[in-house]
């Protein structure tokens, strides 16, 4: 609730007796990663048929669509805007007629030469109907497609034209194809069920139908689904990782699996370190909820004091980060939280969250607890100062965003009314998520960029130094 948005999840089946009853289940599961559109399309022998629009799934996909989307394959997506207007348009998957058949396809990420892309498009005589970057990949494809009718040279040719984040699935005739980014920035995963095989944005997708995970799709790699089983097309070339650390501090859930790591370890990890690294003379832990629990659990065990619930959170309020202002979204904050005040009266409190990009969220809350009678509220956050924009589906663009870019540490304690803030380090984050440095994408916190961004620096260059303080 207080941490930066994220942009979209997808699911491909294929297989199933009724796919797209599945495909709906399914994005339930990965309902966290998008709320404000979601969609379905499968091929029901003869035509690919799409039913989306805007809401949650239950929302988007009634019952009578859901009923007329018979077949056994198909994918789906949810979806949360972070570069793209709110426009129903936008909803997801995409569809595009050619004279031999329609492709629909899901997209997860974002397209850094997206304008470039859509110049170069329009230019040639083309024409799109909306204004997300997932349209012209599918359009791309589409012009190979009715080169060769082959979709993996299809896909492959696109993956040389596109730059930045993709997880995609894509649906043409009766066969499903998972694509991930030569860099791995979005999660992928492969898992087998009863009957088929399925592919998804988290782990947990795959659990609910006590199916099996296989693995995570390579980056680069483009997987297959068919009647046949699946099949893998490895990438050409050896790919430089750079996994997005927001997965695991935020954005999937605790239960699944990301590039072999499960996302509940190592929050509880961070909470072990960030304990060790900024340690607290307070009575007890208590975690903002939700992405904040497993951090806390950690700090509690790291640090040897006792772990509370201190929050009563409403899951039944609006989803406040699609209001659509950010007023709007404070005054959410006091209808999904209040505070347990037999927990907090007296009490010096320490409360973890996974991160601050603005601050003004923690800044009610920490007014919420004081009024409830803590005597002392301290901060601890599961990720670095936030000092630099993401170019690769979060939605953070606008450096003007970053309290940590603009104050010290102590300044934004100050702000936001703590007895004092802590920051895990990057080096302790890095540790906690039990990769190499150099396998993630750290570049919101050291401006260090895996690929190439006007205007911006690339890791592999000379970097900036700041000073936090």
């Amino acid at each position: 609730m207080t941490g930066p948005r994220h942009s979209c999840g997808v699911i491909g089946m294929y297989g199933t007796d009724d796919v797209a009853a599945d495909i709906f289940k399914a994005l339930r599961i990965i309902q966290h990663r998008g709320q404000e559109s979601a969609g379905i399309s499968v091929f029901n022998g003869n035509k690919v048929i799409t039913a989306k629009g805007s809401g949650v799934v239950s929302e988007a996909i009634g019952r009578d669509s859901l009923k007329a989307l018979s077949g056994k394959c198909g994918i789906g997506h949810v979806r949360y805007p972070s570069a793209q207007t709110k426009a129903e348009m936008n909803a997801e998957p995409i569809e595009v007629q050619m004279t031999h058949g329609t492709i629909a396809m899901a997209h997860n990420g974002s397209i850094t030469n997206y304008q470039e892309l859509k110049k170069k498009y329009l230019d040639t005589g083309g024409s799109l109907m909306t204004d997300s970057d997932s349209e012209i990949m599918s359009k791309i494809i589409s012009k190979y497609l009715v080169q060769n009718n082959d979709p993996v040279k299809a896909i492959r040719s696109t993956m040389a034209e596109i730059e930045g984040s993709y997880s995609i699935t894509i649906i043409y005739g009766n066969r499903i194809f998972g694509v991930r980014d030569p860099y791995g920035f979005r999660p992928l995963c492969l898992g087998r069920l009863e009957k088929g095989y399925m592919i998804a944005s988290e782990s947990a997708a795959i659990d609910v139908f006590r199916g099996e995970f296989i693995r995570d799709v390579q980056p680069g790699e483009i997987i297959e689904l068919t009647q046949d089983g699946f099949k893998s097309h490895p990438p050409a070339a050896q790919c430089q990782y750079a996994h997005c650390m927001f997965e695991w501090i935020y954005f999937a859930r605790p239960d699944s699996i990301i590039d072999g790591m499960e996302v509940y370890e190592v929050r509880r990890n961070v909470g072990e370190i960030l304990a060790k690294e900024s340690p607290a003379d307070v009575d007890l832990i208590m975690p903002v909820p939700d992405s904040g629990r497993a951090h806390a659990l950690g700090f509690s065990i790291g640090s040897k004091i006792r772990y509370e619930e201190g929050f009563m959170k409403n899951r039944f309020a609006e989803r406040t980060f699609i209001l659509p202002d950010q007023k709007l979204r404070e005054a959410g904050v006091a209808m999904k939280l209040n505070p347990i005040r037999s927990t907090v009266k007296g009490k010096r409190i320490l409360i973890v969250d996974d991160s601050i990009v603005r601050g003004t969220t923690l800044m009610k809350l920490i007014r919420m607890l004081r009024d409830a009678g803590a005597k002392e509220v301290h901060v601890r956050i599961g990720c670095p100062p936030i000092i630099a924009p993401c170019y690769y589906g979060v939605d953070m663009k606008s450096r003007d965003q970053f309290i940590a870019l603009k104050y010290t540490t102590e300044e934004i304690r100050e702000q936001i009314g703590a007895d004092s803030l802590g920051y895990i380090s990057i080096p302790g984050l890095v540790k906690a998520i039990g990769k190499p440095e150099n396998d993630l994408c750290l570049a919101c916190l050291n401006n260090k960029y895996p690929t190439t961004i006007p205007g911006e620096t690339h890791r592999f260059q000379a970097t900036l130094q700041h000073d936090y303080k």
